[in-house]
């Protein structure tokens, strides 16, 4: 194809309070998507009335509803992202975003990672740096890495994409990393460029979930992606500096230690634990050889 055609799509559960702004932010892009397909995850707000509005000005935005339990579940947005990419993957397009319901994006946004895309050949998925608004500012978050792009914002090469094979739901999140990681097992690049900023306007750390346990859930998730036990432990201790400091590092390790003697084996499959262990072993020799 070279028709350079993009399309989005989001999972959105009771988004009210933010989804406005990402609604906007699209519309208002110098190049529009040939398609939008929001899925609305069993909201009970007003987000399915917020979309509706928008839908009947502007044709490229489709409205699924899919029903859901009450609980908020990790691997909910997988299950709705795969249900919104089998409803649009009969369409024509390069490029395919997911874009989360509490973030928007500049105006040039799309049009600015398709030229990127344009000069790096092989580059799969790419995105912007997301920011947040601390003391009137808005600032990127601190702990996230300038490797891999966000979930909230990465845009994928259709064929990289479709060579990852899609989203896999798993219990405890962390499908933003195993889109990064497999993008990269299957040869393409992955780039994040700080020079786009997208603003995530719903503060991190507040879906109701406790420092400390979500610290526990971290653990947990990368015991469930397959990550090396040295690696964790030394992330763990690289952590210590960040709230909720000792206690949180500590709780993150054991999360992921007792995910290790609680679960059967990690979620993921054998070759993509092997992939991941390899990096994170030559990061590790990387930052000793750095004299860290």
């Amino acid at each position: 194809m070279t028709n350079e055609n993009y399309v989005l799509i989001t999972a959105a559960r009771n988004e009210e309070a933010y989804i406005r702004n990402t609604l906007e932010a699209v519309v208002n892009q110098r190049r529009q998507p040939r398609k939008w397909l929001i899925v609305s995850d069993g909201s009970t707000d007003r987000t399915d009335e917020f979309v509706q509005d928008f839908a009947r000005r502007y044709p490229f935005i489709d409205l699924v509803h899919l029903g859901s339990d009450e609980t908020r579940s990790f691997s909910s947005k997988a299950f709705a992202l795969n249900t919104a990419y089998d409803a649009i993957r009969r369409e024509e397009f390069d490029y395919i975003g997911i874009l989360d319901a509490d973030v928007s994006v500049p105006r040039d946004y799309y049009s600015e990672l398709i030229a990127r895309f344009q000069s790096y050949p092989q580059m799969g998925l790419t995105g912007g740096v997301i920011v947040e608004e601390s003391g009137g500012r808005w600032k990127p978050r601190g702990t996230d890495s300038l490797k891999d792009v966000a979930g909230a914002i990465q845009f994928f090469r259709r064929r990289c994409y479709d060579d990852t094979g899609g989203l896999i739901p798993l219990r405890w999140g962390g499908i933003d990393t195993a889109s990064n990681v497999m993008a990269r097992q299957k040869g393409w690049d992955v780039r994040v460029f700080v020079e786009l900023p997208v603003r995530h306007h719903r503060p991190t750390g507040t879906a109701g979930v406790s420092p400390h346990r979500s610290k526990f859930r971290g653990g947990m998730r990368e015991f469930s992606l397959g990550y090396h036990p040295l690696f964790e432990i030394g992330k763990c201790f690289r952590r210590i500096s960040e709230p909720p400091y000792v206690t949180g590092s500590a709780v993150r390790l054991c999360g992921y230690i007792w995910a290790a003697l609680t679960e059967d084996k990690p979620a993921m499959p054998a070759d993509f634990i092997r992939y991941l262990r390899q990096q994170q072993t030559l990061q590790m020799f990387q930052y000793v050889e750095k004299g860290h």
